[in-house]
């Protein structure tokens, strides 16, 4: 769950000084919580065998769009996750 936690504890300390931190922040949550929910699936539909390579890929996943994200950020665009719920709008 630290991987939600950290960029939930970023957003609500931070999401006051720019609407450009409000929305990759708010961004980032919603990601983190779906990869979180797509775990939970892989997990269930691991124990039918079809769920053992997702378990494998999703962690990728999230690492890669993380890291585009931030290089998104970095440069000053708004970034979109992919397969993701949009829990806070």
């Amino acid at each position: 769950m630290g991987h939600v936690v950290g960029p939930l504890i970023l957003w609500l300390t931070q999401r006051e000084t720019s609407d450009f931190v409000d929305s990759h922040g708010k961004e980032a949550v919603n990601f983190q919580i779906s990869v979180t929910i797509w775990m939970l699936v892989s997990v269930v539909l691991a124990c039918f065998l079809i769920g053992i390579p997702l378990l494998f890929i999703f962690p990728v996943v999230d690492l890669i769009f993380t890291i585009i994200a931030a290089v998104e950020a970095q440069s000053g665009k708004r970034y979109r996750y992919p397969l993701t719920f949009r829990f806070i709008e």
